[in-house]
């Protein structure tokens, strides 16, 4: 059996200017180091705002902090006349590790369709970057289509036009629960996350399925973390306003000492 290294992402969002970023990402690392943290155990990645990445890279090189880092976005194009966007290869070049395509953010307020988020995935893959692929659906689509069905039909899209080999990330993120405090149930995030995981296995194969990890996302603390990562299918968390806070984000990484099994 495939062995998935759990991976807890923060997404800082539109938070931290590039000074600020420096000193959390030290803090960060200080307060994991002194707790014992290994990534060999849990893998941490945090997602800065674009202006602050060369700080978050040069501070994690020179001070040899255990973390991994990632963009929250990029353009479907290499190069050219796209006033604003970010190219994967500038990300490379940064050694970002992670990109985050799809978010539910995006998708609303940038008008992101399913072709948008297949676009950029392509252009991660090409450019050697993991793309942490955002799929969730509203409580409208939730009542219309019952649960699984809107974002089964997002990663499908995508799924489809990626080479078979492709290391790829899948975040559910249900996006009635983000920001909302109210998470969903270990079930449902199961249940879906099977769901996810089993389309994988249709369009991409069984080793992939089994390699890849599955995310959840929406209202993730430290305090119901441990709950969700029981499930076999949940691999990790993607998360929000608590990958802002020091105590509460190294308290979710430090989940495994609070799971237990039954």
């Amino acid at each position: 059996m495939v062995k998935r290294t759990p991976l807890i992402a923060g997404n800082w969002k539109m938070n931290f200017d590039h000074l600020r970023s420096i000193a959390f990402v030290q803090k960060l690392g200080w307060t994991l180091k002194d707790a014992k943290h290994s990534s060999a155990e849990v893998e941490v990645v945090v997602f800065p705002p674009f202006t602050d990445l060369r700080s978050v890279q040069t501070t994690i090189s020179s001070d040899k902090i255990d973390l991994r880092f990632g963009a929250q976005d990029l353009s479907p194009f290499d190069s050219g006349a796209h006033t604003g966007d970010i190219s994967g290869e500038f990300l490379a070049k940064l050694e970002c590790s992670y990109v985050i395509i799809g978010h539910s953010e995006r998708r609303q307020d940038h008008h992101e369709t399913d072709e948008v988020v297949t676009a950029k995935t392509l252009a991660a893959v090409k450019h050697g970057l993991v793309p942490v692929i955002c799929v969730g659906e509203t409580s409208e689509d939730l009542e219309k289509f019952g649960a699984a069905a809107v974002p089964v039909g997002q990663l499908r899209h995508v799924l489809e036009a990626l080479p078979a080999d492709a290391e790829i990330v899948v975040a559910y993120e249900p996006v009635w629960a983000i920001g909302s405090g109210q998470a969903a149930t270990p079930q449902q995030a199961q249940d879906v996350c099977a769901a996810l995981r089993a389309t994988i296995a249709e369009v991409l194969g069984a080793d992939q399925a089994a390699a890849t990890r599955v995310l959840y996302g929406g209202s993730v603390k430290a305090q119901n973390i441990a709950t969700f990562m029981r499930e076999p299918d949940v691999d990790g968390a993607l998360v929000g306003g608590a990958s802002m806070d020091i105590d509460e984000f190294s308290a979710i990484v430090r989940f495994p000492q609070h799971v237990t099994t039954v």
